[in-house]
């Protein structure tokens, strides 16, 4: 499966997206979920298995305003993306084909709101084997992308973005901690946990 054709920021249509995406699983396999961020510590879908998988070619970073989930249009938040270049290590999840349709459904009502994330078929290396599963990737030419934010910055969004599910530096902290459980460390986020901590 390829990935999904880039739609100008202006004209998205999340359900236009969402139905691109069902086609292009098709529905005769089981459908695999990537998670990076969030989805590795609330899925908030039953899946059959879970591995740990590697992507090439995209990177985790925490440079996605968030306006709704964990800020507010007034005090815009952050929340991971994955970008292109380098690699990224998180989870891929397993869910029956009959319930695919359905956990897709639920998941871009989470995720896929205001249509920000170029939803993608990736390649992820597991220890079982390849697996292409759905990924949710952000470019770097979207409104939302925060480009290269100062440190001061950082901590001012630790300190005082919140939103529906909570504070930005919790969200941040949440992910740090599940990545470290299952043996993951993600050099550029422990650095902004650090600066987090450094403003306690």
């Amino acid at each position: 499966m390829s990935a999904l054709p880039l739609l100008n920021h202006s004209m998205r249509d999340a359900d236009q997206m969402l139905e691109r995406a069902l086609v292009q699983w098709g529905g005769d396999e089981d459908l695999w979920i990537f998670g990076y961020g969030s989805l590795i510590w609330r899925p908030e879908f039953d899946f059959s298995e879970r591995r740990s998988a590697h992507v090439h070619g995209w990177h985790r970073a925490l440079k996605m305003w968030s306006t709704i989930n964990r800020g507010t249009p007034q005090m815009p938040g952050l929340v991971f993306g994955m970008l292109s270049g380098g690699s990224c290590q998180g989870m891929v999840f397993r869910i029956p084909r009959g319930e695919g349709h359905a956990v897709m459904r639920k998941l871009w009502q989470r995720e896929m709101p205001t249509a920000v994330y170029d939803p993608r078929w990736l390649t992820c290396q597991t220890p079982q084997g390849p697996v292409s599963a759905l990924a949710f990737t952000l470019s770097r030419k979207s409104p939302n992308h925060t480009g290269e934010l100062p440190d001061h910055e950082y901590r001012r969004i630790f300190d005082e973005a919140c939103g529906r599910y909570g504070t930005t530096r919790d969200y941040a902290q949440a992910t740090y901690d599940e990545l470290r459980k299952h043996g993951i460390h993600d050099r550029a986020l422990a650095r902004l946990i650090a600066l987090a901590q450094k403003e306690s």
